[in-house]
């Protein structure tokens, strides 16, 4: 067998996690306010006089309450000066003062009102008749549709260019929170393997994940894909129940959240015996998942790690222009409060890797209708250049470097 996978109770591998959170701190208030600071300053500098944050992860991470979209608006309205302004529901003002840590100037609604008027009420007292609006991207487009309607003369912004600005460049005290979130979940891969046996579903697979990622401190697994054998040719799974056979091939991909920060793992492995194309194109994953994060440097654009990936498949013999054999999409992608967030390490993202960027290493290699191999780290970029938030597998013998 292949070291570290089988021969343990689950049970007994459960009992054997302990929780990693003891030492963790959330983002501080200070934090919070260094954020909505610099994308004031932002704002003034791009000449936008209003951002309209909606409920959810730009909320969260611009102010720390936590609060989630529906059809009754809740958001947020940051001016380029001053205290950021809630629009919320009258009634839900208690629960949203004490969910509270960045203090908020408050505008309510009651259930007969309009929230779209009473937005542009607030945007006109501080702004007046003629002003620029940036919208949270992950506003509805009906909110959208509205303001245009009663307020034609507006000039409304996509405010990524404030808020990815501000996200994708993380912090010491995110790093810290993504790093800690990593190392519980590569315990918990570690854990599934050695409780891998014929016969068990991919299903009680998840189950397991999710009480381990509980045992470690989190509230759960956020995603889990368990998948075997011709399974794994399909990046993100199948819609059938399977059971693992003897000599089978195994991908796990999974995470979890930790005070708002995602982890996010993958290792592919066999159970037994891999065939000699399983190995070849295991060497194939590492030597993929080596060249993106060599070519990973300051100063280098997110395309040019990609584009490593795809001059590496040509000298691999295997098509380069994500078609199969190959690697069918992009790197990665950028990691924090978001799985999937910007920058994306894909053909075309001109971005330029600074330090604080987060990203995702995945270059999924697929032998089409017979397997695939998807080895998931995660780097940070320093004024150094890049840093393992895990260490990738060293051998198809040796997935977890036991």
């Amino acid at each position: 067998m292949i070291i570290g996978v089988g021969g343990t109770q689950q049970e007994k591998a459960l009992d054997a996690l302990n929780d990693m959170t003891a030492n963790v701190r959330p983002i501080s208030l200070e934090e919070y306010q260094l954020r909505v600071a610099k994308a004031q300053r932002l704002m003034r500098e791009k000449d936008i006089d209003a951002v309209y944050l909606n409920a959810g992860t730009n909320l969260e991470y611009f102010t720390g309450l936590r609060w989630y979209p529906s059809e009754r608006l809740v958001g947020v309205i940051l001016y380029q000066e001053g205290l950021p302004t809630l629009i919320a529901p009258a009634f839900e003002e208690g629960s949203l003062t004490q969910a509270m840590i960045l203090p908020l100037a408050c505008a309510l609604w009651d259930e007969h009102e309009s929230p779209t008027d009473l937005l542009l009420t607030q945007l006109s007292q501080k702004c007046g008749d003629d002003f620029n609006l940036a919208i949270d991207e992950s506003t509805s487009f009906s909110f959208v549709a509205k303001i245009r309607k009663s307020r034609p003369e507006i000039n409304l912004i996509d405010a990524t260019c404030i808020t990815a600005k501000c996200r994708m460049h993380k912090s010491a005290a995110e790093l810290a929170l993504i790093q800690t979130a990593m190392d519980m979940t590569l315990v918990v891969h570690r854990a599934t393997a050695s409780i891998l046996h014929e016969g068990i579903s991919a299903s009680e697979v998840r189950a397991f994940i999710h009480a381990a990622h509980q045992k470690v401190g989190s509230s759960g697994s956020f995603f889990c894909i368990v998948l075997f054998g011709e399974a794994t040719a399909y990046p993100h799974g199948v819609n059938y129940e399977q059971h693992l056979q003897k000599d089978d091939w195994v991908l796990i991909d999974t995470g979890c959240k930790l005070h708002g920060y995602h982890s996010d793992i993958t290792r592919t492995y066999p159970f037994g015996n891999a065939s000699g194309a399983q190995k070849e194109f295991w060497n194939y994953e590492r030597r993929l998942q080596q060249a993106a994060f060599d070519a990973a440097q300051l100063g280098q654009t997110c395309a040019s790690v990609d584009d490593a990936v795809r001059a590496e498949l040509e000298r691999l013999q295997l098509k380069d222009n994500y078609q199969l054999p190959g690697v069918p999409h992009r790197t990665g992608h950028g990691i924090g409060m978001d799985l999937h967030e910007w920058p994306y390490l894909v053909g075309g993202d001109q971005t330029v890797l600074a330090p604080g960027m987060c990203f995702s290493n995945e270059p999924m290699v697929i032998n089409p209708n017979q397997f695939g191999v998807r080895l998931e780290d995660h780097f940070y970029m320093t004024d150094e250049g890049p840093v393992w938030f895990t260490e990738p597998s060293t051998s198809i013998d040796n997935p977890f470097n036991l």
